[in-house]
């Protein structure tokens, strides 16, 4: 009888909000535990069990930590140095969305994984939403769909609290569809498929220059359409998925039904993220379309560039099937220097 495998040892780095979302799937699971953690503010380490390994600098739980994997859980401007760090030191990555701020560094670090043989994983949370599950169920597979709405919306003071980084684009990357933006592209790809084009983008920004909502068209190589609707101003929370389909009936999902707690829905969301990277680190087993950090982060590259007059006048086509560390159309270039910060708070859900 084949003994089944040890299970995955895993690093944290970076424990703000979203951690604990973390840290309850891996206290699940029987396929992956706790080894690790990194942040600079020791008192995060709260009540993590005497065996946990504690560290204050990301390099040194490389070094020192003897662990399989590290789940990458700091603000968006680090993602590239520490996830490349990372994957420098043999070890396979998941890392909060987005892969990277820059779609130059997502590639480079899609390229660098691939040479490495080593799974890079981005963690689209509402993937596993299990009223968008249930949806992506349910839709009949001998009726297309015509048109797909997303709604992603709400007031992001109420969901960063106290830490202002994604307020700053420069750290952010943007705003609301440098940050939110990848989780309601991801389900695009989830419901339409790979090949889209970005047809239109609007974006209201404040006087700092933060996008605080987005209205983006895409199309897909079926035909079907696709809107996107952002909000950082929406007071309260909708986030919702509506399928039109050809023959003229509909069918929405809700996902925050049955989650009356504040980001209740992402307890079993993240225990979804954990199980697919497990399977991806193990196996590389992924359902289609698979989780692709590089292709949706060139998605929101394009839609910045149309929204700002940057794309051709034919729409901007994204085919991308890049993922777990498949090659990109650019040559890695030996990354230059970023500033380290591991801060603890991640990006808002």
């Amino acid at each position: 009888m084949t003994s089944a495998p040890a299970p995955l040892r895993v690093g944290i780095i970076g424990l703000g909000v979203i951690s604990r979302f973390y840290l309850a799937a891996l206290d699940r699971s029987p396929d992956a535990s706790l080894v690790a953690v990194c942040d600079h503010d020791p008192t995060t380490f709260g009540r993590l069990p005497a065996h946990i390994g504690r560290y204050d600098d990301h390099r040194r739980l490389l070094r020192d930590a003897d662990v399989d994997a590290v789940i990458v859980n700091v603000p968006n401007d680090a993602h590239f140095r520490i996830c490349h760090d990372a994957l420098a030191a043999g070890r396979a990555v998941c890392v909060e969305k987005p892969l990277a701020t820059r779609p130059e560094d997502a590639r480079l670090l899609t390229r660098y994984a691939r040479e490495r043989g080593l799974p890079l994983f981005t963690s689209f949370h509402r993937r596993y939403n299990d009223p968008v599950r249930a949806l992506l169920h349910r839709l009949p597979k001998d009726v297309p769909v015509a048109s797909l709405t997303v709604r992603y919306k709400e007031t992001i003071e109420e969901h960063a609290g106290r830490d202002r980084w994604y307020l700053d684009p420069a750290r952010c990357g943007g705003g609301c569809l440098a940050d939110n933006g990848p989780n309601a592209l991801d389900l695009v790809r989830l419901f339409l498929g790979d090949e889209l084009r970005v047809t239109a983008a609007e974006l209201r920004r404040d006087a700092r220059g933060v996008d605080r909502s987005a209205l983006i068209g895409l199309e897909a190589s079926t035909g079907a359409l696709a809107r996107v609707e952002l909000d950082w101003s929406h007071p309260g929370e909708c986030k919702t998925v509506h399928v039109r389909l050809a023959d003229g009936r509909s069918d929405d999902a809700d996902m925050l039904a049955g989650h009356p707690e504040f980001k209740g829905s992402l307890w079993h969301e993240y225990v979804g993220v954990l199980g697919d990277f497990v399977s991806a680190v193990r196996d590389g087993g992924l359902p289609h379309p698979a989780p692709d950090g590089l292709a949706v982060a060139e998605l929101v590259a394009a839609c910045y560039a149309r929204a700002d007059g940057d794309g051709d006048g034919d729409g901007d086509r994204v085919d991308r099937t890049a993922h777990l560390g498949r090659t990109s159309r650019s040559d890695p270039a030996a990354p230059g220097d970023r500033t380290d910060r591991t801060d603890r708070e991640e990006s808002p859900a």
